[in-house]
């Protein structure tokens, strides 16, 4: 049966529950409490360097997977939105041109446009090429503000020979003006070797409160503890090249907001102050998020400018502590141990589980010890 977008998101939804012993230390991990320099307190939008890109993007940029309605679009850029991510393939290429006409309605000016290509093993320079024309034409400007690879997940498609001369083909035509990539998984090996290189302005990243989870046992690949991707030295050593650094998954709900009321700390509610918390490093320029109603406007746009409390932090460590058992970190290590290869997509909800053949290797693997096999059991029976 064709898949259903609400089947996805519930799905989604659902793997982010549970429950972890994270340690007395977990405080600590939110954060020194102190806001980053230069950020107003008057609850305005600010902003904020993307990196050698010059763009003075706001602390808020917007997501389009999905995309707001146009009313809700216009509105969010009056209030001060000037970045939106999105894709060639999101609602098969729609809200390229929702955006697109946008930037006609309103003006060019107003809004730093960030759209992906895919790289696939089948890809040649011509294919990669054709999909950034497709989004030019859809989004109806001459030049892509930012230009990214959608989801690397390993070093070597960053420094892929075809990836390269589409980039610089592209260049030389004026479609683009910054390069850079997303990253779903893997982020140790993609963003350090994205930022390495030196041919990337700005990396895009997942980076959210569950990354102050401890894992249940001792991580020999990656030295430095943030995450299992050691998102803290990752973000320090872009910062240290001027490559910009954009937070994405930053609430982790799909675009599908549950009830979480219970976690309000006085006048902020949690997803408040999740944003916040992302924030809270002057490292990152801005945090993505996926707006689709005035109510969720309000809420998140309310979080620019503004200091984390420190009640704030203690409601997001007994939030993590909660229900972070079974959040996916995406460090990738689930599906380079599964024989079929297909066990982180399937727990994040973006490919099929029908090849798993139950066999533990990604739970031997996991280093948070989150019980995979049944994930992926449930990613067969709503994805299918």
């Amino acid at each position: 049966m064709p898949q259903k977008p609400q089947d996805r998101r519930t799905f989604l939804k659902t793997v982010a529950g549970g429950a972890v012993a994270i340690g007395s230390s977990l405080r600590g991990r939110l954060g020194t409490g102190q806001a980053p320099s230069g950020r107003p307190d008057n609850g305005g939008m600010a902003y904020r360097r993307l990196g050698r890109t010059g763009f003075r993007v706001s602390e808020i940029s917007l997501g389009s997977s999905p995309l707001p309605d146009p009313d809700l679009l216009r509105a969010l850029v009056a209030r001060g939105v000037n970045y939106i991510d999105t894709s060639h393939n999101y609602d098969n290429g729609n809200a390229e041109r929702q955006i697109g006409r946008l930037l006609k309605d309103l003006g060019r000016d107003k809004v730093h446009v960030a759209t992906k290509f895919h790289v696939t093993p089948r890809d040649t320079v011509a294919s990669i090429m054709a999909s950034v024309h497709g989004s030019l034409k859809r989004l109806d400007i001459e030049a892509i503000d930012v230009l990214m690879i959608h989801g690397a997940e390993t070093a070597a498609v960053v420094i892929d020979a075809r990836v390269l001369e589409a980039f610089d083909r592209l260049k030389t035509e004026g479609a683009f003006r910054f390069r850079g990539l997303s990253c779903h998984a893997n982020q140790d090996e993609v963003v350090r070797k994205a930022v390495d290189c030196g041919l990337y302005d700005m990396v895009q990243v997942g980076y959210n409160v569950f990354d102050i989870q401890e894992p249940a046992r001792e991580i020999e690949t990656y030295p430095d503890y943030l995450g299992v991707s050691g998102l803290r030295a990752l973000i320090a050593f872009a910062h240290s090249k001027d490559v910009g650094v954009v937070a994405m998954k930053t609430l982790k709900v799909g675009g599908r907001r549950q009830d979480l009321s219970r976690y309000k700390t006085g006048a902020a509610s949690l997803f408040q102050s999740m944003l916040k918390w992302v924030l809270d490093d002057e490292r990152v320029a801005s945090a993505v998020t996926e707006i689709l109603s005035r109510t969720q406007m309000e809420e998140d746009l309310g979080a620019a400018g503004s200091r984390l409390a420190a009640d704030e932090r203690e409601t997001l460590a007994r939030y993590v502590r909660e229900n972070g058992r079974d959040y996916c970190h995406a460090c990738a290590g689930c599906r380079r141990a599964c024989p079929a290869g297909i066990v982180y997509a399937s727990v994040a909800g973006e490919g099929t589980a029908s090849a798993c053949r139950d066999c533990g290797a990604c739970e031997k693997a996991c280093p948070y010890g989150v019980a995979v096999r049944s994930r992926v059991r449930e990613a067969r029976r709503v994805l299918a």
